[in-house]
C-alpha cells in the first residue's frame, strides 16, 4: 500500500520503519526540516532499539521518503496516519491543535484528489476527536465522509525502548470507524500482525489509551508503595511481587475489572485496612492505598444519589449479601445503601433467596442488628411480591433468576452489576455504563 504518515516523532518514525519493513511505500510529513533531512538520509528521528536498521534498510530499498508538502503526500497515498503530538495543556487537557491543523491540511489536499482516502488517528486523543476531524476534513474538502474519505481511530500501544517490537507484536489492534470499507482496509493492512483485531465503537477506541496508561501508572505506584512497606519491615519486596504476579486467576487477570458496584465482604475491606495501618505504624505515606476505601465509599454515594434522582419511593432490592450465592453480609455495600434510604423514609422490600433471618448467626446477625434492625419487615420470601411492590428495582447481585424478571409497564430498573438480559427494558439504568 501507499501510506503517508503525518508527524515523524516517536510514533510516526516507528510506524514508518515497521510499515516499510512489511513492504509498504511510506511518505513522511513533518514541519521540521531536520526530521525530513534525517529520514531522507536513511536515519531515524529518534533513538530506539532496531529503528536505525529499519529506516536505513527502507531508505536503501526506496520505500520511504519525507517531505513538507502535505498535498503531495496525500495525493500520492491511499492512507494517511496522524501521528502528530498531543501535548498536555496547563489545565490538564490535551492540546489537539496539531491534530486539527493536520486535518485541515488533509482537507485541503483532498479537494483535488479523486478516489477514496483513509485517515487513521494514531495519536492519543480525547473521545469526540474522530468526529471533529471528520467534520473539519468534510467542510474544507467538500467531500462526503464514509463515501469519499473515512476516519479511523487506531490507538498505538508502544513502549519507549521496545517500540519496534511492540509495533510488530502488539497485544491487540483496536479499530473504530463509521465506515466498514475503511475497517476492512485496515484489517488487511494489519493482517500480518499476529494479534487479535478488535473493531469497536469510535469512542471506545479513543478512550482505551487513557485507561491503559492510567492503569500502568497505578501499577507502578502500587508496587512502589508495597515496596516501601516491605523495605521498612526487612522483607524482599521483589519476592513478594513475584509471588503476587504468579496468580493469574485473580491478581493478573480480567477478574475484578468489570465496572459494577462497590467491593465488600469479609476480606477486602479488612485486609486493605490492615495494610494501611501497617504503613501508618511504620510512618510511611501511602496515598494510593489510603484513597482506595474513600473511592469505594464515593461509589456507594453515587448509587444512593441515582436512586434518589429516580423520584421513586417504593424500592425493591434484589440481593442483600455482597455476592450472589452467599449469605455473607459483612461489609456488604448494599446494606449501607438500604440503611441510609430506610432512614430517609423510603418504603423498602428486599429479596435474597440465600438470606434467612432464622439462619443468621455470628457477624452476619450483628450486622443486621446494628444496621437493619427492621429487616424482618423488609425481607420477603417471594421475588414476585417484591417486583409487584416496587416502583424501582435495584439489582445488586447476579442471581440467575434476575435475568428473567417480569416487569410492569413503567417499572424502573437500576442495575448495579450489569445483567445484559435486562438492558433492553425501556426504564433500565446502569450504575456506571
Amino acid at each position: 500500500m501507499n501510506i503517508s504518515i503525518f508527524g515523524l516523532g516517536y510514533v510516526g518514525c516507528v510506524g514508518m520503519g515497521c510499515l516499510a519493513a512489511r513492504g509498504h511505500n511510506v511518505v513522511g510529513v513533518d514541519v521540521s526540516e531536520e526530521k525530513i533531512n534525517l529520514i531522507n538520509s536513511g536515519m531515524p528521528t529518534i533513538v530506539e532499539k532496531d529503528i536505525d536498521h529499519l529506516i536505513a534498510d527502507a531508505h536503501n530499498a526506496g520505500k520511504i521518503r519525507a517531505t513538507k508538502d502535505y498535498k503531495d503526500a496525500v495525493k500520492s497515498t491511499d492512507i494517511s496516519f496522524l501521528c502528530v503530538g498531543t501535548p498536555s495543556a496547563d489545565n490538564g487537557h490535551l492540546n489537539l491543535e496539531y491534530i486539527f491543523q493536520t486535518a485541515r491540511e488533509i482537507g485541503e489536499a483532498l479537494k483535488d484528489k479523486n478516489g477514496f482516502h483513509i485517515i487513521v488517528i494514531r495519536s492519543t486523543v480525547f473521545p469526540g476527536t474522530n468526529a471533529k476531524v471528520t467534520r473539519i476534513i468534510s467542510e474544507i474538502s467538500g467531500k462526503k465522509a464514509d463515501e469519499d474519505f473515512a476516519v479511523v481511530s487506531n490507538p498505538e500501544f508502544l513502549r519507549e525502548g521496545t517500540a519496534v517490537h511492540d509495533y510488530m507484536n502488539p497485544p491487540l489492534t483496536v479499530l473504530g470507524s463509521s465506515c466498514p470499507a475503511a475497517i476492512d482496509t485496515l484489517k488487511n493492512l494489519y493482517s500480518e500482525t499476529n494479534a487479535p483485531i478488535e473493531v469497536v465503537a469510535i469512542n471506545v477506541a479513543e478512550m482505551i489509551k487513557y485507561v491503559n496508561n492510567s492503569y500502568h501508572a497505578l501499577k507502578v505506584v502500587f508496587a512502589n508503595e508495597v515496596g516501601a512497606i516491605c523495605a521498612a519491615l526487612g522483607i524482599d519486596s521483589h519476592e513478594v511481587m513475584r509471588i503476587f504476579c504468579m496468580d493469574k486467576q485473580l491478581n493478573i487477570s480480567p477478574y475484578y475489572f468489570k465496572p459494577g458496584f462497590a467491593y465488600g465482604g469479609s476480606c477486602l475491606p479488612k485486609d486493605l485496612r490492615g495494610l494501611k495501618t501497617l504503613a501508618h505504624d511504620l510512618y510511611l505515606d501511602t496515598p494510593v492505598l489510603n484513597v482506595i476505601d474513600d473511592s469505594n465509599r464515593k461509589h456507594i454515594t453515587r448509587c444512593v444519589m441515582e436512586i434518589e434522582k429516580s423520584g421513586c419511593r417504593k424500592i425493591g432490592f434484589l440481593g442483600l449479601s455482597f455476592k450472589a450465592g452467599t449469605d455473607d453480609m459483612r461489609n456488604s455495600p448494599i446494606v449501607n445503601v438500604i440503611e441510609y434510604l430506610h432512614g430517609k423514609g423510603y418504603d423498602i422490600e428486599i429479596f435474597d433467596k440465600n438470606v434467612s433471618l432464622s439462619r443468621l448467626i455470628g457477624k452476619n446477625k450483628s450486622v443486621i442488628s446494628e444496621k437493619l434492625p427492621h429487616l424482618d419487615k423488609m425481607l420477603k420470601d417471594d421475588l414476585q411480591d417484591v417486583c409487584c411492590h416496587a416502583e424501582l428495582l435495584v439489582i445488586s447481585n447476579k442471581d440467575e433468576q434476575f435475568k428473567t424478571l417480569q416487569l410492569r409497564p413503567g417499572q424502573k430498573i437500576f442495575d448495579l452489576v450489569r445483567i445484559k438480559e435486562l438492558e433492553s427494558s425501556p426504564d433500565y439504568k446502569g450504575l456506571c455504563w
